[in-house]
């Protein structure tokens, strides 16, 4: 399925113009532990770059769990992913879909245009699902990297984050890219702290 094709017909659930590349999904799950990870949480996977770079990852026996707003996009996941536990609906209601502390949060939603109480809303239930040890990786176009609502963003991410940072941009995306990386979210959130549960 064709990411342009869907960002056409829902601009307003489509953020990206075209599918993330290979080198973009790279960097987004390098060096997150995804190997020992038992549950991996996904928001906004779109036509599933991502995904499968965190599937391949992944040891036997864990769980993705993939948030996807788009009712074509998640059908699509689905028949691709058969093992990827794919939800329909909105990452703003993140908490209903998560009953357990995730490993890593990856998200490929597009933050910048995002009003900021809705990004404060999600990235509040993030830090509430992640373990005390939980990371998050997301990306942002360089092209919007000054602009208000993605310095916003940044700011925001330092408050819940012990550690941010961002990797070198990624040249070969259409836009160039960059990926943010945090660790250790600091606010406590009921989940945090309970184990996923192991795998039958």
């Amino acid at each position: 399925m064709s990411i342009t094709r869907e960002f056409l017909r829902h601009p307003v659930l489509t953020g990206a113009v075209a599918a993330s590349s290979p080198k973009l999904a790279e960097a987004m799950t390098a060096g997150l532990g995804l190997e020992s990870a038992r549950l991996v949480v996904e928001l906004g996977p779109g036509t599933g770059v991502f995904t499968g770079a965190v599937v391949r990852r992944l040891p036997p026996g864990a769980r993705l769990i993939a948030v996807e707003i788009n009712p074509r996009l998640a059908r699509e996941l689905r028949s691709r992913h058969g093992d990827v536990e794919v939800v329909e609906g909105s990452a703003e209601n993140l908490l209903s879909y998560v009953d357990e502390a995730a490993d890593v949060v990856v998200s490929g939603l597009p933050w910048t245009v995002m009003p900021g109480e809705r990004q404060l809303r999600i990235l509040d239930q993030v830090t509430e699902i992640l373990a005390p040890h939980g990371r998050f990786t997301t990306f942002a176009y360089a092209h919007a990297a000054w602009t208000t609502p993605a310095r916003r963003f940044g700011a925001a991410l330092r408050d819940r984050f012990a550690v941010t940072g961002r990797t070198p941009l990624v040249w070969p995306n259409l836009p160039p890219a960059f990926v943010h990386r945090a660790a250790l979210p600091q606010k406590a959130g009921r989940r945090r702290g309970q184990p996923a549960a192991a795998a039958s």
